[in-house]
Formats: structure tokens, C-alpha cells, sequence
């Protein structure tokens, strides 16, 4: 009874330590990423050394766009991975007798690594909108054809059976857990690559709304991000993705609708 009892008060520490950090984590992000919006909005047309430059883009432009998508995925992406963290603690330190203790940080490290990929590839994609024109300085699509593509294949892309087996394995941290749990640093790493790739397999197209409505636009930044938290954390919340899935075919083709009128 003591040692059930002492193992449940260090099970409490490790994820309130956890929890801690996560949550420092993403109140650094989201810091960042209110700084350089309220940069942008002070700048007249251009941007200073903490954003790209929208005139002319070198490699380091480049490297700065890159960044600012990474930064932003870790804002909007480690609430909804916080269950997945926790249930990996808590096995983790289960299994602590029989295997070396494996840091949490390990694992979310490669969950990291996957997101700072597709933010290389957000990053190209912004790039080659920008050079067709087909957004604005304040990283808005400029094109209502554009926009309303992107909503009715995010909206269609909420049915697909990749999203549907994506979003599973995301919504039942013991599960991927127990069916791919692998011992020490390396089995760490690949555990969280694998979350990783199955978060962004869930969520990628979610993340292309961002030009519609604006990259740096934080609100609607916070209301993806907070619709990624209530698809894989609420109760029936693949229901809620179909839903929305459902309102945003809708929004797409009103308003190609309207552009094709106009």
C-alpha cells in the first residue's frame, strides 16, 4: 500500500512537471508569435529583421518564415499533445524497474522534428503564393478563388479515411502507446516521430486555412488552434470535424460562388 502510494505521488509530480513545462512551452510561442504580429502591425508595408521581408526575399527571409511556422505550430499543436505526453510519463515512469528512466522530452523532440518539416514545407508553399501574388503583405490570400478552394478541400479532406485514421490514433494516447511503445532514447524518438506524423496526417489541411483568413491573423491562429484541441480531446470529437468539415465545404463555395458572379 505505501509503495502504490508513494508511486501515485511521484506519478503526480512527473506530470505536474510535465504539465508545467508544456505549458511554458507554448506561453513562450504564443509570445513570440503576439510580438511579431503586433510588429507587422507597425510596420508600413514591410517588414523589420523579425519578419521576412515582403518586397524582397533572401535566404534569410527564408530562414525567419521558416522559424515563425515552426514557432507557430508549437503554439498551436503542444495543447492538443499534452494527453499524449502525459500518458507517455506515466508509462514511462510504470516501467521505470525494468528499463532506464526515458525523458519525456525525448519523445516530444521528435514530435517536433516533424512539425519544423512541415513548416519547411509551409514555409516553400507561403513562398510560392507570394510569388504568384496571390497573397498580401499581411499574409492574406488575395484571390477569393484561392480562398474558397482551400476551405472546400479542408472541408472535404474532415470525411477522407486518412483523416478519419489520423485523428483515431491521435484521440487514444494509450492506444498508439501500447501498440508501439519501444524501450529508450531511440525508441523515444521514434514514438514521437510516429505521433508526429500521424498529428500532422491529421491536421495539415487545417493549417492551409491560415492563408485565407491570414497567417498572422492570431485569432483566427487561436480558433484552429482551439478546434485541434476539441477534435482529439472532447468526447465525439471526430463528430465535431465532421461538422465543421461539413461548414466549411459550405464556405467554400459561397464564396467561389461569389467570386465567380463578381
Amino acid at each position: 500500500m505505501q509503495s502504490s502510494t508513494a508511486l501515485e505521488a511521484v506519478l503526480k509530480r512527473d506530470r505536474m512537471i510535465v504539465l508545467t513545462g508544456l505549458a511554458g512551452i507554448t506561453a513562450l510561442a504564443w509570445a513570440y508569435m503576439g510580438y511579431l504580429a503586433w510588429d507587422m502591425g507597425h510596420m508600413d508595408m514591410s517588414m523589420d529583421m523579425a519578419m521576412p521581408h515582403m518586397q524582397t526575399w533572401g535566404a534569410m527571409d527564408l530562414v525567419l518564415l521558416c522559424v515563425m511556422w515552426a514557432v507557430m505550430m508549437v503554439a498551436m499543436m503542444v495543447p492538443s499533445a499534452a494527453p499524449m505526453l502525459l500518458m507517455f510519463t506515466t508509462i514511462n515512469r510504470r516501467r521505470r524497474t525494468q528499463q532506464p528512466y526515458v525523458p519525456t522530452a525525448v519523445f516530444l523532440g521528435g514530435y517536433f522534428l516533424v512539425w519544423a518539416g512541415f513548416s519547411f514545407l509551409a514555409m516553400l508553399a507561403q513562398w510560392g503564393l507570394h510569388s504568384a501574388a496571390l497573397l498580401s503583405p499581411m499574409m492574406v490570400s488575395t484571390s477569393p478563388i484561392l480562398g474558397g478552394l482551400v476551405l472546400l478541400a479542408a472541408g472535404s479532406f474532415q470525411w477522407t479515411p486518412l483523416k478519419y485514421t489520423c485523428l483515431t490514433r491521435c484521440r487514444s494516447p494509450l492506444g498508439f502507446l501500447m501498440t508501439d511503445w519501444r524501450e529508450g532514447h531511440r525508441g523515444a524518438l521514434i514514438m514521437g516521430l510516429r505521433h508526429g506524423m500521424y498529428c500532422v496526417g491529421c491536421c495539415w489541411f487545417l493549417m492551409a486555412l491560415l492563408f485565407v483568413a491570414g497567417v498572422m491573423n492570431l485569432l483566427w491562429v487561436a480558433a484552429i488552434a482551439a478546434f485541434v484541441l476539441v477534435e482529439k480531446v472532447v468526447p465525439r470529437g471526430d463528430l465535431v470535424g465532421r461538422i465543421a468539415g461539413g461548414g466549411l465545404v459550405v464556405a467554400g463555395l459561397v464564396m467561389l460562388g461569389q467570386a465567380l458572379v463578381v
